[in-house]
């Protein structure tokens, strides 16, 4: 007759043999092998952005094993996503789900040994070091430099390395940075705001986002197994369509940086959640959460004199000026429908409230 204790041990062993299995191409790798693979799955990696670079980036790092992955994202499923975001389909359109939800969704399916951790998130200021200060390891998934900027000083000033990477067009670029070893993302950018074509107005092809979110997963990969003396030294930027290919190394830390050189870390003192900014491209303004909304409450509130769809994670409402509102509980709330800052002001006063 069979042990508590004899059960006990063969149903590890079945893990066991079942863990092998899953990984065993990638422990066969020499450079990971089954230490490296024990650091992958200990470990705790942020993914800040789920839309075309995130979603690459995050199944890479589902299929490794990676232990635990948080996902952070402010946005919903659309329509137009469907393109080159590789873990949505048409039913997450048609729900609306947020980004994140979605990818749990889908990352559950494809790896359930892992915990994946969903945050419906504008990342700011009060909360990006509460999001990512106990991360191994951070990788953008942003398509702004603001943001990017942001994850770059909670990164330097906790000692986090960061994979950068973006993509617009048909070109793309990608560098690892890690505090004390290299310099930080505002030493490269020079100061610059980071300006320029996006998605939204330049559009992008699928492949170009595949080949630098699977880039950023190999320096990922290297950093969780302790091997950077293999990490690629510089930034590379590419351009599939044209064929051309760059690699310059990034540059010395600046003393006078105010990240890596003075550590002030201008990001996290600077942003003001709240205040309307436009998403480029979209005819939306995002006005940030200045107090928590409870969904039933309000979504019983608009009923009165717009139409009104929700979910457990959004609700949305056609105004009767044309606009439609996207209201999420932390507060935040997008107004479709214009670019013009002071009238999102005064949708969001008259339906929400100051």
């Amino acid at each position: 007759m069979e042990t508590g204790a004899s059960a006990a041990r063969r149903e590890t062993e079945e893990e066991e043999r079942r863990r092998r299995e899953r990984y065993s191409r990638q422990m066969l790798f020499a450079p990971i092998g089954e230490d490296g693979q024990r650091k992958i799955e200990a470990a705790r990696v942020a993914v800040v952005g789920m839309g075309a670079l995130g979603t690459v980036i995050a199944n890479h790092l589902a299929r490794a094993g990676v232990g635990r992955l948080r996902l952070i994202d402010r946005d919903y499923v659309e329509r137009s996503n469907l393109q080159r975001q590789m873990l949505y389909d048409e039913d997450d359109v048609l729900q609306a789900r947020p980004k994140v939800v979605a990818a749990e969704r889908r990352l559950a399916m494809i790896n359930g040994d892992i915990a994946i951790e969903p945050v419906v998130a504008h990342l700011t200021a009060s909360n990006a070091e509460a999001l990512l200060a106990d991360a191994d390891l951070v990788l953008d998934g942003t398509d702004n430099f603001g943001t990017r900027l942001l994850v770059n000083d909670v990164c330097f000033k906790h000692g986090i390395p960061f994979v950068y990477g973006g993509a617009v067009s048909s070109s793309g670029m990608t560098a690892a940075f890690v505090p004390g070893r290299t310099s930080c993302l505002r030493c490269l950018l020079g100061g610059g705001d980071g300006a320029g074509d996006t998605c939204d107005t330049v559009g992008v092809i699928s492949p170009i986002v595949d080949i630098v979110a699977s880039l950023q997963a190999v320096e990922a990969l290297k950093l969780l197994v302790g091997d950077e003396a293999s990490l690629r030294k510089g930034l590379l930027s590419m351009d599939v369509w044209r064929h051309g290919t760059m690699d310059m190394r990034l540059p010395e830390p600046s003393p006078a940086c105010p990240t890596c050189g003075l550590r002030r870390y201008p990001s996290l003192n600077a942003e003001d959640a709240a205040l309307p900014v436009t998403l480029c491209g979209r005819e939306t303004v995002q006005i940030g959460g200045r107090r928590s909304l409870d969904l039933a409450e309000t979504r019983e509130r608009l009923s009165r004199s717009c139409a009104v769809t929700a979910n457990p994670y959004l609700l949305r409402a056609e105004l009767p000026e044309g606009e439609r509102l996207v209201v999420f509980p932390d507060g935040r709330v997008l107004v479709q429908g214009t670019e013009d800052l002071a009238r999102a002001q005064s949708l969001y006063d008259r339906y929400i409230g100051s």
